[in-house]
């Protein structure tokens, strides 16, 4: 059975997700590897053409909820890199490393956002 900390964050996303209007969601994997330990991928397409890919993998450790890796890709209808949120451990430099946020022309410090958040990122975007 599910630890209900990951069953609450599975859900807040999956609602987050549906109540944007202009949204259609292309792909929405729950991977349950274990009842503590959970992998999803999210494909959401935007009413303007926007993508917005979220793949995380989380875990519960000691009775909180922990985001071992996580990817939040944005791009636009020509497929350009509107911005994307990551921890891969490449920018060691940077206060935030792992966590950074790509741009189309920088990468800058960030520390992971809430899915709430970039959802309303993308959608500020396309009213731009």
């Amino acid at each position: 059975m599910l630890h209900e900390l990951l069953k609450d964050y599975l859900d807040a996303v999956e609602q987050a997700a549906l109540s944007c209007d202009g949204v259609y969601v292309e792909r929405y994997i729950e991977e349950i590897l274990t009842p503590e330990r959970v992998n999803l991928r999210l494909r959401l397409r935007f009413d303007k053409g926007y993508l917005l890919k979220i793949h995380e993998a989380v875990i519960i450790a000691n009775q909180n909820l922990v985001h071992l890796d996580y990817r939040y890709h944005c791009q636009d209808e020509q497929n350009r890199l509107v911005f994307r949120y990551d921890s891969t451990p490449h920018f060691p430099d940077l206060a935030s490393f792992p966590h950074h946020k790509h741009l189309p022309d920088a990468v800058i410090i960030s520390e992971r956002p809430d899915i709430g958040y970039v959802l309303q990122e993308v959608i500020a975007h396309q009213e731009q």
